[in-house]
């Protein structure tokens, strides 16, 4: 029974494992480092493979048409925008605001109400002006009845004489009453008139509680509040404003500049001028040589000349910092026409300056002969036509024919 058991179980010596199979193979180390290298170098081929397949990431700016029908720069100068018209609105007399009806950067008309002073004095002057008026043309209507009497009295009174019934006293006694009433009727029109002109003051001291604007402009500042004291004259103390509102006309703006008055013969009236603006420097402006003051500041040893914009922009304000560029008169009158870029564009390269022109998903390298140098741009006067896309910067190094794509 026993044997027949052992002999129904399986026979498991053939799972067991060789002792010397167990052992792991031995790798030289010399493997280990072959191994190792070969994987180093795969990796930095796909790292290689994958930069060179990555496009350039770069900021482009378009080449801007520049035409100069001018000649070159003869003399750069530096001034400020100011206007030629320009007041600081004041009451003609002493008041108290009491409206104002005037903000900054508001659009004024001419006449238009800025403030109200407050008017109830001048009312009541008016009012008692009014009345002493119609005070004297009431005298004046007694005195044309009683002269119409008089004058009756001495017809009567002359037709009584001539039949010998009146005196020669009592005809001389009608005259100078008519002509008493005369220049008394007289002085009364001179005192009608003269409370005429009282109202006439009177209601104009009324009018002058109401401050009007000078002309058409924008107010630039309000200088007093509801409720302060103005003055036509200045009061110590600080407590009374001289002014109400200062306006400026728009219209008139210019440049104002300080030319030294060794180079002053390099500037004539109606000379052309490039300005530009120190808060848009890539803004070129073109401008005329209005006016040379005639007259030299002695301290500074400079002249003042006024230059007019050749076009307004609402984006030209007062006081802003600009910088001139007085340019001669070539003596063929000729037109180039150029682009400009950005100084940051050019690049140096073995045979002279270039830039790189973005087309078509990549990048071109163009030698550009270079014009004249403005404040933040470069006149590119060869290479280079208007409207293209010209590299400024990159994320990496800029090469002929490399892809690139335009930064977001």
């Amino acid at each position: 029974m026993t044997h027949d058991k052992r002999k129904s179980m399986p026979d498991l010596s053939a799972l067991k494992i060789d002792p010397a199979a167990r052992t792991m193979p031995k790798v030289s180390f010399g493997k280990i480092l072959f191994l190792s290298g070969g994987l180093l170098c795969i990796v930095a081929l796909i790292a290689l493979a994958r930069v060179v397949t990555q496009k350039n990431v770069v900021d482009v700016i378009e080449a801007k048409p520049f035409i100069q029908t001018e000649g070159t720069a003869v003399l750069n100068a530096s001034g400020y925008v100011t206007p030629r018209q320009r007041a600081t609105v004041a009451a003609k007399i002493t008041g108290r605001i009491q409206e104002l009806l005037v903000e900054e950067g508001m659009q004024v008309a001419e006449g238009q109400v800025l403030a109200l002073l407050d008017s109830s004095d001048a009312r009541e002057r008016l009012r008692a002006a009014e009345a002493d008026l119609q005070v004297a043309q009431a005298a004046v209507a007694d005195l044309r009845v009683n002269l119409a009497d008089a004058q009756r009295t001495l017809a009567r009174i002359q037709n009584l004489h001539q039949t010998g019934v009146a005196s020669d006293h009592d005809l001389d006694k009608a005259k100078a009453a008519v002509d008493s009433l005369r220049a008394r009727l007289e002085l009364a029109l001179q005192q009608v008139q003269a409370a005429q002109t009282r109202k006439d003051v009177a209601a104009q001291d009324v009018e002058n509680c109401v401050v009007r604007a000078p002309f058409s402009g924008i107010a630039v500042s309000k200088d007093a509040q509801v409720g302060e004291m103005v003055s036509p004259i200045s009061a110590g103390g600080g407590f009374t404003r001289t002014g109400i509102a200062t306006i400026v006309n728009m219209d008139s703006l210019e440049i104002e500049v300080d030319v030294n008055e060794s180079y002053i013969a390099k500037v004539s009236v109606g000379q052309k001028v490039d300005a530009t603006l120190d808060a848009y420097p890539d803004w070129h402006l073109p401008a005329t040589v209005r006016t040379i003051i005639p007259t030299a500041d002695r301290q500074k040893a400079t002249v003042k000349v006024r230059i007019a914009f050749d076009r307004l922009d609402p984006k030209i304000l007062p006081d802003m910092g600009v910088k001139v560029t007085f340019l001669s008169t070539p003596s063929e009158h000729h037109q180039r026409t150029s682009v400009l870029v950005k100084r940051e564009a050019l690049k140096e390269h073995e045979d002279g300056t270039c830039v790189f022109v973005f087309a078509q998903g990549r990048l071109q390298r163009r030698m550009v002969k270079i014009g004249e140098s403005l404040t933040n741009d470069i006149e590119i006067v060869e290479g280079l036509a208007p409207g293209e896309q010209v590299v400024v910067s990159a994320s990496q190094p800029l090469r002929d024919g490399q892809r690139a794509r335009v930064k977001q």
